[in-house]
């Protein structure tokens, strides 16, 4: 053999069949790991923004209703994510030319970003205009001022809708600051600062187009305890409300009431043996209560009594579930 045209292991080709050799798995623990970025201490927890997620549900289903009745035209609103990001990835994941907004947050310190695809943007002013928004002619230039003077009609509703939804939290005033065509030129968060992005999908007839949201995390952070608190008040009004609701619906339902002695076994010849004016005997002592099932599923004890010329069953108890 020629020794040298045999290939030469580099060191770190060395290290990984050693690495191998000690730990088979090491390599797959290498695959499920993630990377964990430490430049972003504001990033908050899963559970707020699952409170989160349900609150800008809320504010899809009026902003839906609200859009339907100002544009005349049926408009489904949908929530499609909320995630954490930094506000350069937030701003790149934006076209551009689009039609931004730079929204106050009074009382709090800091300013969000509103943002309305150019697909949602100009269906929405040609309808506001007189015309269908029906057009298939893909517009991506600027939005002009006289334009967003048109559009702040439809951001009040916007951000009024936003405002309510967000009562049930901390009184948060919405307002607009600053108009822009470019994400990034907003130079109201620094890159590296982390925003809770909400992203929405509308639908007007057969267009959509996507309206994003983007809220500073350490404004988030800061109601973290109002998120707790109007959680637990939630959790137990939707508890009641609940149990009222589902009461009505099951008002009129008709279950199977059922009383019966113990069971006795008999033979099948002794059975047809029986004739009018036999008696059988069954092991239940008269004073013993007995089980009323409701449905099949034992509910209640009770005894025997007269009705009028009918035997009923007196309810005494109710049957603890084990």
């Amino acid at each position: 053999m020629n020794m040298s045209s045999a290939r030469v292991l580099s060191q770190n080709e060395i290290d990984s069949v050693f690495r191998k050799k000690r730990d088979p798995g090491g390599d797959d623990e290498a695959k499920r790991a993630q990377t964990y970025d430490f430049r972003r201490p504001d990033r908050i927890a899963k559970d707020q923004l699952r409170a989160i997620h349900m609150l800008h549900e809320n504010f899809a289903r009026n902003l839906a209703s609200s859009l339907s009745a100002y544009l005349r035209a049926y408009v489904a609103v949908n929530l499609v994510s909320v995630e954490q990001l930094s506000f350069a990835e937030f701003a790149q994941c934006l076209p551009s030319p689009t039609s931004a907004v730079a929204l106050g947050l009074a009382p709090y310190d800091g300013s969000a970003l509103l943002e309305l695809n150019p697909s949602l943007v100009f269906p929405i002013l040609e309808m506001l205009l007189g015309g269908s928004g029906k057009s298939t002619v893909k517009i991506s230039r600027e939005v002009t001022e006289i334009e967003q003077t048109i559009l702040e009609s439809l951001l009040r509703i916007i951000l009024q809708d936003l405002r309510q939804a967000w009562e049930a939290v901390a009184k948060m005033e919405f307002s607009i600051d600053s108009h822009e065509t470019e994400p990034q030129l907003l130079q109201i968060l620094a890159p590296t600062e982390a925003v809770v992005a909400i992203s929405m999908e509308v639908k007007i007839g057969e267009l959509s187009g996507m309206m994003n949201i983007g809220i500073p995390s350490i404004v988030v952070k800061m109601l973290r305890h109002k998120f707790d608190q109007q959680w637990s008040v939630r959790k137990s009004e939707a508890t009641q409300t609940d149990h009222a609701r589902l009461l009505h619906l099951i008002r009129g339902t008709l279950v199977h009431v059922d009383t019966r002695l113990a069971q006795q076994t008999l033979r099948v010849d002794h059975m047809l043996e029986l004739k009018e004016g036999d008696v059988l005997a069954f092991d239940h002592p008269l004073a013993k209560p007995f089980d009323v099932t409701v449905n099949g599923i034992k509910k209640y004890r009770g005894e025997i009594v007269s009705s009028g010329r009918k035997r009923s069953v007196e309810i005494k108890e109710l049957v603890k579930e084990p």
